[in-house]
């Protein structure tokens, strides 16, 4: 099966997107892999790397949810208590809440989640969905 390997994303400022990103990259177990030209990564382990890059041409952003492009990266967590941490640390490194944290009915009678964005329009989610018992 294949796994995601690592995700690039183009921020506009990069100072401001480590400033976002870490505290909420940490929070979920990623290792701060540091910088190199253009850009800085977080990687899972041996596994899963989050690298953010700076422009090529600045004020091309920022991205508009519900356009072509981007949508969301959902982080699965493993309670709902974690979303809740998750999307406070999420507001408190500047992110804003589109969706606070709730039950989504629409998706299952157990899907926990909330949504967040950057100042580039770059949406991620922390959701919790536990199996059904029985």
């Amino acid at each position: 099966m294949a796994l995601l390997d690592h995700l690039g994303v183009t921020v506009d400022d990069l100072a401001r997107g480590r400033a976002q990103f870490h505290p909420v990259l940490e929070a979920l177990g990623y290792t701060y892999g540091g910088e190199a030209e253009q850009g800085m990564s977080w990687h899972c382990g041996d596994e899963t790397e989050i690298i953010i890059f700076a422009p090529h041409e600045k004020g091309t952003g920022p991205h508009v949810h519900g356009t072509v492009g981007w949508q969301h990266l959902a982080f699965a967590v493993d309670s709902r208590d974690e979303v809740d941490r998750l999307h406070g640390i999420a507001l408190d490194a500047g992110w804003t809440a589109v969706r606070e944290p709730k039950l989504y009915p629409r998706f299952n009678d157990r899907y926990y989640a909330a949504f967040v964005e950057d100042d580039n329009g770059i949406r991620l989610e922390f959701m919790h969905n536990p199996r059904r018992q029985g």
